[in-house]
């Protein structure tokens, strides 16, 4: 997969392109990130990418055109279907697990960090095709946005994790939260670990992990629950779970 990311601090990205399974992704050739310095596309001798807002207001607004030069000279004119351009924004639709995997799918993804109060409309409204935010709260700017993009969809190509299961088995990837996960030491300061886990019986194992997958997420994002389709295994865990934690417990009430 290739992506391009249009900023104005490039520099952001080093230490995280170049740590952890980003950097691994790129060195496997699974990841190609290229970084787009918009200021060199600026038009003045001073290189500015803002101005103030028509109309007046607080703060600046990212400049439309060095925006529309720097993807258009990403994208040949004769392409027959242009790539998801997507801006950084707290006005998009909320990044989540099921977006993160729809473009993992892509071939090449094009993400525009804004800055300042934002960019000017027209790059919204005549250039790029997607808006997504990462929740709703306020950032200085798109890059920190853009990295958990990169990071959430890079887990998802083929053959970035060394075990191919392991996106699977992710927290939100089954639309539930993950189930406890231990190691060695076995007793560590008189806490021990589920003896289920020691038993060997992955049958035994599968179920506790699933029935703690489903206990965690009814007690602490029980929204998630009515997004996914349960089994019927998963609605007699439920029900055994609420059972015994009792009616006092139930989330909502």
């Amino acid at each position: 997969m290739r992506v391009d990311v249009l900023t104005i601090f490039p520099e952001m990205f080093t230490g995280f392109l170049n740590t952890s399974i980003i950097k691994r992704a790129r060195e496997q050739g699974r990841l190609n990130v290229n970084l787009v310095d918009i200021r060199a596309y600026a038009r003045d001798k001073h290189r500015n990418v803002d101005d103030y807002p028509f109309g007046g207001g607080p703060g600046m607004v990212m400049l439309a055109e060095p925006i529309f030069l720097a993807v258009e000279a990403l994208l040949p004119e004769a392409a027959a279907a242009r790539p998801p351009i997507i801006l950084l924004s707290p006005q998009g639709e909320v990044f989540n697990q099921a977006l993160a995997a729809e473009l993992a799918g892509e071939e090449r993804l094009i993400l525009i960090c804004g800055h300042y109060e934002g960019v000017d409309e027209r790059v919204r409204q005549f250039l790029v095709n997607r808006e997504i935010s990462i929740g709703d709260y306020v950032l200085t700017g798109g890059e920190l946005p853009a990295m958990v993009v990169i990071d959430a969809v890079t887990r998802l190509l083929p053959g970035v994790l060394g075990d191919p299961t392991g996106a699977r088995e992710d927290s939100f990837a089954m639309g539930l939260l993950e189930y406890p996960q231990y190691t060695r030491p076995r007793s560590f300061r008189g806490l021990e670990v589920p003896e289920v886990l020691l038993s060997g019986n992955h049958e035994r194992i599968r179920r506790w992990r699933r029935q703690q997958a489903l206990e965690r997420t009814w007690r602490r994002r029980p929204d998630l629950l009515a997004k996914i389709e349960l089994s019927p295994e998963d609605r007699r865990l439920l029900a055994d779970i609420i059972r015994r934690a009792g009616s006092e417990d139930l989330p909502g009430e």
